[in-house]
């Protein structure tokens, strides 16, 4: 496997903005992806005006990973206080035979710096959602938060619920860490965390500013397979790779050294935010990962690679 591990596919990008429908017309990106029952779910993030650029979520759907056909309506809309300068970033997961979606929701507007929180929401059939409400700490500017898709055993009859997360506000001393890192919070319930462990800091010249994690960990044989983005001192946005113990995931196993993915085609270097690749949903499909991603906070991309062959490059490299 030379130079980047994934393989674009050769539509990219697999969803544009929309130009007739203005709550999605000016960028569409950074996609929350599910597959189950032969059908794959996407929601993803939609801007239609750069002024006060306010987020909403979009719903498409596809049979193959490759096409999707867009709802033209708004699938989640901004409806709480603490919603109302917009909804961002979406991930999806299943847990116990419940879909789950955690989204960004911030402080202010885009334009004034605003601080972020995480929240969640559930649904049964992508069209209607319940908000259970934001699930970060007040004050840790939070972001990039993915719920772990099963329990795990502390080895009595207590089951964990796990979640990486990114507090931008928890770096220094006290903390351990110099630039935003990758926690891994744990909790007797999924909106209540009580205790956080640090996971992956910035190590490498490509991940030097911060790191966040991209789409929920996927369960292999070898492991917990987190995918990660990190940004570098040019504020460069690349994609690595991790893996998890399996029954102890606040251990890593193995770490990429070198980007799986950075930005190169001209729809990744070229946008809103140049210079981005930023994977946001993952799945398996016939021995194959799939590995979905905004691109220059414009579009939504898709890249994929041989699973078993991918593990074999975390796992050395």
């Amino acid at each position: 496997m030379q130079n980047e591990a994934l393989v674009r596919h050769k539509r990219n990008p697999i969803l544009l903005p929309n130009e007739s429908n203005w709550w999605e017309s000016k960028a569409v990106f950074n996609c929350a992806v599910l597959r189950e029952d032969n059908r794959i779910h996407m929601l993803y993030r939609a801007v239609g005006e750069y002024e006060k650029y306010i987020s909403r979520i979009g719903y498409a759907s596809s049979t193959d990973g490759y096409c999707f056909d867009k709802r033209k309506e708004i699938a989640i809309a901004p409806s709480e206080e603490y919603e109302k300068y917009g909804i961002e970033d979406p991930r999806l997961v299943k847990i116990d035979h419940q879909t789950f979606l955690s989204y960004v929701v911030l402080s202010d507007y885009v334009s004034q710096r605003p601080s972020a929180s995480t929240a969640l929401a559930t649904t049964t059939d992508f069209d209607n959602y319940t908000r259970l409400g934001i699930i970060t700490s007040k004050g840790s500017d939070n972001k990039d938060v993915v719920l772990f898709p099963e329990n795990i055993s502390d080895g009595t009859q207590n089951l964990r619920y796990l979640f990486l997360h990114r507090p931008s506000t928890w770096v220094g001393s006290k903390y351990g860490v110099q630039r935003p890192s990758i926690w891994i919070g744990e909790g007797t319930s999924l909106t209540t965390f009580e205790k956080h462990t640090l996971l992956i800091k910035p190590e490498q010249q490509w991940e030097m500013l911060k790191v966040g994690a991209g789409p929920p960990p996927i369960k292999t044989k070898q492991g917990w397979l987190l995918i990660y983005h990190g940004v570098d001192k040019d504020h460069v946005y690349a994609a690595g790779a991790a893996l998890l113990d399996l029954n102890e995931p606040t251990r890593v196993i193995a770490r990429t050294k070198r980007p799986i993915l950075e930005p190169k085609e001209p729809y990744e270097k070229n946008g809103d935010v140049n210079n981005v690749v930023f994977p946001t949903a993952a799945y398996v499909m016939d021995g194959k990962l799939f590995v979905y991603y905004g691109a220059a906070d414009k579009v939504c991309c898709l890249a994929t690679v041989d699973l078993e062959n991918f593990l074999d490059y975390v796992l050395k490299d």
